[in-house]
């Protein structure tokens, strides 16, 4: 059967000019949501220059992640509790009025035999789709949330971001990238680990790993144990023993060069306890550097309080004096592996990452998409 054609069209179509692409609002807000084991944070930010400048933000502790060690499902009082967070969340975005935003969660949903139940009933709930996303794609959105801090003379990076459930590594070789380029390739990381057909000086990714270990995850895999110092002796090398895969690892690594980038909770909570803080500076925090004798002064510093104090230490708290020393045995048993004396502090992560990918691909920052 020969093919119809429209009455009143001829054998040769018009021409059609492609449409033109429409330009970027760089008025428009973006939103980015982390939903992980412990906490819903959230950002709401406006481009601004190769960066941007937050509108608006949410952060609780919703502990969604409490019972899955024990049972492999989110229980009904973490679902409702995270729910409750959520709402708030809708209606910051309501507010604003935003259009472009990504909405993920991470291990506990990764892990949750119902999680995909509690994705409907979040989007049934409070109208928020949430996107369950890969371990890959959390630490790729860590490092380029990082890459601001990343020094000139830095040539072999480690980005380490300690979350609630899980730790996600990730070895970055820059050596062959002009220095002045440094932070931009790793920025472009955020297409993938493994792009190869890059225009600019790209940063390899030598390996990276996500251990199912973060600071809610591994407190509960000890929580039997009384003594305090026990306690965090067993985590730290627990944590350690669960790292022997990790390529680098295996090697001796120069020290000239090489830079750790922390960025969590954790890290942040140590830093502010170092500089002694009464109230938390995010300006005095963010990319600063600490030694691994003032990380560990602090660390002994934790554990001389005991719980008690700790609970009674405005930069922890009731709800984190646990988790800062689940948290502190992370950080202590890389400080033991890794050839440098140094930690760069971010108080930047997923959320920033999200921010800086969305905003990337949409062409609104001035150095255009990475």
């Amino acid at each position: 059967m020969a093919p119809k054609r429209s009455n009143g069209t001829g054998a040769f179509p018009k021409a059609v000019e492609p449409p033109v692409p429409a330009r970027p609002n760089p008025d428009a807000l973006y939103a980015a949501l982390d939903l992980g084991t412990n906490s819903c944070r959230m950002l709401i930010a406006q481009p601004k220059g190769s960066g941007f400048h937050v509108v608006d933000s949410f952060s609780k502790s919703v502990q969604l992640g409490t019972g899955l060690e024990r049972t492999g499902r989110l229980s009904r009082s973490s679902m409702a509790r995270t729910v409750q967070a959520l709402r708030i969340c809708q209606q910051k975005l309501k507010r604003n009025r935003v259009t472009h935003m990504r909405l993920v969660a991470t291990e506990a949903c990764r892990r949750a035999k119902n999680s995909r139940e509690f994705i409907r009933q979040v989007r049934r709930e409070t109208g928020l789709t949430l996107e369950i996303i890969q371990p890959e794609e959390e630490a790729r959105l860590a490092v380029i949330s990082c890459a601001p801090l990343v020094s000139t003379q830095t040539e072999q990076l480690l980005v380490v971001d300690i979350g609630g459930g899980s730790t996600e590594l990730v070895w970055i070789d820059i050596s062959s990238v002009p220095r002045r380029d440094r932070s931009a390739a790793i920025m472009r990381l955020h297409n993938g680990f493994r792009t190869t057909d890059s225009l600019f000086p790209a940063a390899k990714v030598v390996d990276w790993i996500s251990v199912p270990l973060g600071v809610a995850t591994l407190r509960d895999q000890f929580n039997d144990v009384e003594d305090d110092g026990a306690r965090f002796a067993l985590m730290s090398w627990f944590f350690e023993e669960n790292l022997a895969d990790f390529a680098p690892y295996k090697d001796v690594q120069a020290r000239a060069g090489f830079q750790i980038v922390g960025t969590s909770g954790t890290v942040t909570t140590v830093a502010a306890s170092h500089l002694g803080l009464k109230r938390y500076d995010r300006t005095k925090v963010d990319g600063l550097r600490m030694t691994s004798d003032q990380i560990d002064k602090v660390i002994r510093g934790y554990l001389d309080l005991g719980p008690t104090g700790r609970r009674q230490d405005p930069r922890i708290g009731e709800d984190r004096q646990a988790l800062i020393m689940s948290g502190s045995a992370i950080l202590q048993a890389l400080l033991r592996c890794w050839p440098t004396d140094r930690l760069s502090v971010a108080d930047r992560g997923l959320r920033e990452g999200l921010l800086y990918a969305q905003m990337s691909a949409a062409g609104v920052l001035d150095d255009g998409p990475f």
